[in-house]
């Protein structure tokens, strides 16, 4: 599994209130390019963001469906990617302080074309990109008036 890690000078509540807005999934996940439709019981497992992934003109339209969620707590995604494959994708939430939530993403290729790449190679595209993720998501929880539930 490969694994990044940021801390973020929030509460875990506000953090996930940004994962559980499927709208914003496009905003913050490195490499989608547009959501299409949210099912309205996103984040609830089972639940899926219909997206596009990649640049146009190339776009893929796909999905990623919910596995495991606990409020405030974690998110495991089944992230589809057309013939790259499927990733599974474990956010977990820490609190570190009354202000502060550490907040880990581990990707794993699951099926597909990316399971054939050894995971150093993987690593190295990977992690910057996981990195700019969770920056993201960072940005986004300290800066953007969230939607209500």
């Amino acid at each position: 599994m490969i694994e990044v890690s940021r801390t973020i000078r929030t509460s875990p509540e506000r953090v996930f209130a940004v994962l559980a807005d499927g709208w914003s999934y496009a905003s913050w996940v490195v490499g989608a390019a547009h959501v299409r439709a949210v099912d309205e019981r996103w984040p609830a497992v089972g639940a899926r963001v219909h997206h596009r992934i990649g640049p146009w003109p190339v776009q893929i339209e796909d999905q990623t469906v919910v596995r495991a969620m606990e409020p405030n707590r974690l998110l495991e995604l089944e992230a589809h990617a057309g013939p790259l494959g499927t990733a599974r994708v474990r956010l977990t939430l820490e609190p570190v302080s009354d202000t502060a939530t550490r907040l880990r993403m581990g990707w794993m290729a699951a099926a597909g074309v990316t399971r054939l790449v050894p995971e150093a190679v993987l690593s190295l595209i990977l992690r910057p990109r996981n990195a700019e993720t969770l920056h993201r998501v960072d940005d986004i929880a300290m800066h953007r008036q969230l939607r209500a539930a």
